[in-house]
């Protein structure tokens, strides 16, 4: 059997080495493309109003939006990161997490400069909150991340790291391309966008994972400079729209670990979701501007989910606590461990044709 570790690194390292291709241009020109966003409206002559998230900037001539990606060219909205991702990595489907969409599995990583939000505790900091002229980047079109993604023998293309509602146009045209090639797509997202452009590129995505971040506006304006109306609007898009979805809360000592907040997700995520839907709760650790408190204890996290199964959710998980017995999955009906992980390594799969090996309980996913 094929030891994963050494086959991530393996592929980490030609990765790695992919050279940046020549820069897109203009045919005719020689000249950069310069990419027209796709969702926006003008004013008047000189100003626009961009519509892709809930923001809804309205930008002079020279001005950008929030997501620093997004630029009022003389009445005209550019996007400034399409082809210029600043991470094209390799890893496992579990990392994202989705755990429940062909597991095991690896994907071609992708993300480009900035966010729409401003979460003190991001990770990727480094990346989210940059500007495309303060990161360094490769030169890809669509075709050629789905050549890459081919050269390499991946089973799909993941957008992920920073927000991919900011190079919504990038993954577009990635995606709407994979599909023709059979390549899967998802998205790890924060949920902050508008409908309609969420149900356009959710007829190209096969996965998505959102980010629920608290269970409160007032967690979602302080901590994360936005709110939390359309986050929830937002995944009960996904859900109606039948595109796989799982939900990630990673819980933050004293800003959203309280009980009663978890329990009100929880009921909430059962009356808009149902009881199929994956919720990870995931640990925190200091970063960014959150240095000053401590890393998640394992018990709130065992406290957490030990609410959502309270509520009825079936597949409920915690993360970045490698070893922990509650990161693999049950099945609902008989109990038996049925995808044994340590972290993102599948150790065990007892799942056959979307079944449980041992009842042959029908588990809720997608599975090829």
């Amino acid at each position: 059997m094929l030891d994963r570790r050494k086959f991530l690194k393996a592929m980490a390292v030609i990765i790695s080495g992919m050279k940046s291709s020549p820069l897109m241009n203009d045919e005719a020109s020689g000249k950069p493309i310069s990419k027209e966003a796709m969702f926006y409206k003008n004013l008047d002559a000189q100003t626009v109003q961009c519509l892709l998230c809930p923001r809804e900037c309205t930008l002079a001539d020279g001005k950008r939006g929030f997501c620093r990606n997004r630029e009022n060219q003389k009445g005209k909205l550019i996007t400034l990161v399409y082809g210029k991702p600043a991470v094209v990595d390799i890893g496992p489907i579990e990392k994202a997490p989705l755990y429940h969409f062909a597991p095991g599995h690896f994907r071609l990583c992708l993300t480009c400069a900035s966010c729409n939000l401003r979460c003190k505790y991001c990770h990727n900091w480094h990346l989210s909150q940059k500007s495309v002229e303060e990161l360094s980047h490769a030169n890809y079109s669509p075709d050629e991340i789905i050549r890459e993604t081919k050269k390499h023998r991946l089973d799909s293309i993941s957008f992920t790291y920073t927000e991919p509602t900011v190079y919504y146009e990038y993954i577009y045209d990635i995606s709407l391309q994979a599909k023709k090639h059979g390549i899967k797509t998802s998205i790890v997202s924060n949920g902050y966008i508008n409908r309609e452009p969420l149900q356009k590129l959710l007829d190209v995505l096969d996965a998505v994972k959102i980010d629920l971040k608290g269970f409160s506006e007032e967690f979602y304006s302080e901590i994360c400079s936005a709110s939390l109306k359309p986050v929830l609007e937002s995944i009960a898009t996904v859900k109606k729209n039948r595109t796989w979805l799982e939900i990630v809360n990673l819980i933050i000592p004293t800003l959203n670990d309280d009980p009663k907040m978890i329990d009100q997700m929880c009921r909430w995520l059962k009356e808009n979701l149902g009881i199929d839907t994956p919720i990870h709760f995931t640990r925190f650790f200091p970063n960014y501007k959150l240095t000053h408190l401590s890393p998640t204890p394992v018990s709130t996290l065992e406290k957490a989910y030990e609410i959502a199964i309270r509520n009825g959710l079936r597949y409920v998980y915690i993360g970045n606590v490698p070893g922990h017995l509650r990161n693999s999955t049950f099945c609902p009906s008989c109990g038996r461990r049925i995808i044994h992980r340590t972290h993102f390594d599948i150790l065990e799969m007892n799942v056959t044709n979307g079944k449980c090996k041992f009842c042959n309980f029908m588990v809720a996913g997608q599975w090829t």
